[in-house]
This record gives C-alpha cells, sequence and structure tokens, in this order.
C-alpha cells in the first residue's frame, strides 16, 4: 500500500491521539499553571504531529528527517513537562506511567522512520 497523506502514518495519527489525551488531562493542572506548564506541555505535544506533517510536506529526505528529529526533540521535551508536573502532583503515577508508554512507543516509531529514510538517502547518493 503506498502511502498518499500523512494522515496514513501510524506515527502521526497516535501523535494525534496522545495531543488530545495531554490536553485532557492538563485541564486538571491548576489555573496558575494555564501560561506556565500547561501551555509548554500541550504546545510540546501538538509539536509532535505538527512537525510529522509539514516535514511529509516539504517532499524533500533530509528536510523530511530534520522534521522527525525536531518530533522527536518535542516528544521529549513533553516527557520533560510530565514528569514536572508528576513531581508536582498535577499527574497521578498511573496516569504519567500510561503518558509515558504512549511517548516512549512514538519515540520508537520516528526513530525507526529516521533511521529508514537515513538509509535509503545514503543509497541514493
Amino acid at each position: 500500500m503506498k502511502i498518499e497523506s500523512y494522515r496514513q502514518l501510524q506515527v502521526w495519527q497516535k501523535a494525534v491521539r496522545l495531543v488530545t489525551e495531554v490536553y485532557r488531562i492538563s485541564r486538571v493542572f491548576p489555573k496558575e499553571e494555564t501560561f506556565g506548564l500547561t501551555s509548554q506541555t500541550r504546545r510540546a505535544a501538538v509539536s509532535v504531529p505538527a512537525n510529522i506533517a509539514e516535514g511529509w510536506g516539504r517532499n524533500m529526505s533530509r528536510e523530511y528527517v530534520q522534521f522527525l528529529r525536531v518530533a522527536r526533540g518535542s516528544l521529549l521535551e513533553l516527557e520533560t513537562h510530565l514528569e514536572i508536573a508528576r513531581n508536582l502532583g498535577y499527574l497521578g503515577n498511573p496516569m504519567h506511567e500510561m503518558l509515558l508508554e504512549k511517548t516512549q512507543e512514538l519515540n520508537k516509531m520516528l526513530n525507526s522512520m529516521i533511521q529508514a529514510l537515513s538509509k535509503s538517502m545514503t543509497k541514493d547518493e
């Protein structure tokens, strides 16, 4: 099956679902965090699927790999925000663990894509 749109990529679909979870969960963060941890956490989460989509739209493997790396960086930023939220008591351990599992799965998927695209680029050179 040929993938014709980034919307067909499992990694993008899972990243969008993660964003939805992050928005739901961060609703209970304290009001004083609205422009702090809540905003930062949401922005990091949104950046993951957004960079996957933007990179796809560039139609150049090198640029796409760079956008996938940015998505991976945002994912690790999100993990850090979630850790801080847990440490501050805004996020319970079970929820933190569930989100961490999702971020780790996405990280593996992004790493695989980066490696595959990087290999195909070296073959083409």
